[in-house]
């Protein structure tokens, strides 16, 4: 039978030829869909895995209302977002990500009565249209000097002005605007306009803290991801590590690879370090060649499948030779460390008291420890930051635990002076009966004694 040439286009252009015009997560069925997404290969390997996937329209209605309920509550006007990671929790839509974090020209307004507007690239306004939520598309939020030279000031007050009379439709005359990080002439500018600001960072870091139900299905799947790529680069790593000739910067860049694959966006840091390089911990991933019988470590720190942060961390040990007792030694802490600490994790828990109750590392890991027991996860690395007793200021993070939260828990365990570091950590869910582990990656079976 003869093929019509618009069915053929229309069979063609779908992403799943099987369903009709939305995928199971709410996007469209296209592959020329504009907002961007998991990959086929991430689709059929979370189906095997048996994973339900997010709803996204749902989980864009429950961010949205969420700001909106947060700024609200607040008594403010409206909230002026310019950092890229609050501006895709507010809109799911993204726009060269990493160039905006140090070029800031895009921001995104939520007024009291949750209308939205984004200022985005002169070129690109079609990237947020998927969502409608966002009712308009402007542009003109660029206000640093490589973009407008000396007259920064003339474009800030000009963008300072449509803010100021939105606010005016859409929340009377509250001059009180909440702005997560902007520059020096936006805020001048902003102030120019009889514009009461107060720091948004507080708002949006506790707005994104609880996550909800079709947020934890996505970071489900964004972990499943993320472990899937890091056995990719295991399986590398030992394959090709005792054959010689193989560098820190080679291994790493298979979690980059399996991670794109997948969907994912980005990975925030090097942090992957071979040999004596793991101690001090915090040398960036370089071009070391690594030796048989070493330890690896690494911290994942990736932004991977919808946007998802999945941070864990594992330290290896390659080599057919029993690794050194003291790395043995220093390994089983750190998994008493993150476990016994994991523990105490449900909610109502302050946050303080964790601090004051966490397990205490031997003496010679002090000096050397992680900045962090715990913290926060979600687009990023998020509020809250749980910090060890010797670090924690009083009142700085005096709040309790709630379900939805998702803590990544960590340890350094890294002699003072020694040739090696232990670096582990698991992302946990905080349910309504205590905690959930997300993260299933096995810990090295050599390193452990095993």
């Amino acid at each position: 039978m003869q093929q019509h040439i618009g069915e053929n286009y229309s069979v063609n252009r779908k992403i799943d030829p099987s369903r009709g015009a939305l995928l199971a997560d709410g996007t469209a069925n296209d592959h020329d869909r504009i907002e961007i997404g998991p990959t086929q290969l991430a689709y059929g390997e979370w189906q095997d895995a048996g994973l339900e996937l997010p709803n996204l329209i749902a989980m864009r209605e429950y961010r949205w209302k969420r700001l909106t309920q947060y700024i609200v509550d607040r008594g403010y006007a409206g909230l002026l977002l310019f950092d890229p990671l609050n501006i895709r929790y507010a809109t799911d839509s993204t726009n060269m990500q990493l160039w905006n974090t140090h070029n800031p020209f895009r921001a995104v307004l939520v007024c009291a009565d949750g209308y939205m507007v984004i200022w985005d690239y002169k070129n690109s306004p079609f990237l947020s249209t998927f969502n409608p939520l966002v009712k308009e598309q402007r542009s003109g939020a660029d206000l640093f000097y490589f973009d407008r030279g000396d007259r920064v000031d003339v474009a800030a007050d000009k963008f300072a002005n449509e803010v100021r009379e939105l606010l005016e439709e859409h929340a009377g005359e509250n001059p009180r605007l909440a702005v997560d990080k902007v520059m020096l002439h936006g805020l001048r500018a902003l102030e120019a306009q009889q514009l009461t600001i107060f720091p948004g960072e507080e708002l949006t870091e506790k707005c994104r803290a609880v996550k909800g139900p079709d947020e934890i299905l996505a970071m489900r799947c964004a972990s499943h991801a993320c472990e899937t790529a890091v056995a990719e680069m295991e399986q590398y790593a030992r394959s090709n590590i005792p054959k010689g000739n193989v560098s820190e910067d080679d291994v790493w860049s298979v979690l980059h690879a399996e991670n794109i694959r997948r969907g994912g966006e980005w990975i925030e840091t090097r942090l992957l370090a071979s040999g004596p390089r793991t101690n001090p911990w915090f040398q960036e991933c370089g071009p070391r060649i690594i030796q048989n019988n070493e330890i690896v470590s690494f911290d994942t720190d990736l932004v991977g499948s919808y946007g998802i942060c999945v941070d864990i961390s594992r330290s290896w040990w390659i080599g057919e030779e029993r690794p050194p007792q003291a790395m043995i030694d220093a390994m089983q802490q750190g998994h008493e460390h993150i476990m016994q600490n994991m523990s105490m994790l449900k909610p109502g828990v302050n946050i303080q008291q964790l601090s004051k109750n966490s397990h205490t590392l031997a003496p010679h890991y002090q000096k050397q420890k992680y900045g962090c027991l715990m913290h926060g996860v979600g687009l990023c690395d998020e509020w809250p930051l749980v910090a060890y007793p010797d670090q924690m200021v009083e009142g700085a993070f005096d709040y309790e635990l709630e379900a939805g939260m998702v803590l990544c828990v960590e340890a350094l365990v890294s002699p003072e002076q020694g040739d090696f570091s232990i670096k582990l950590e698991d992302q946990v869910l905080i349910t309504d009966a205590g905690y959930e582990n997300l993260t299933s990656y096995p810990f090295d079976k050599q390193l452990m004694g095993e």
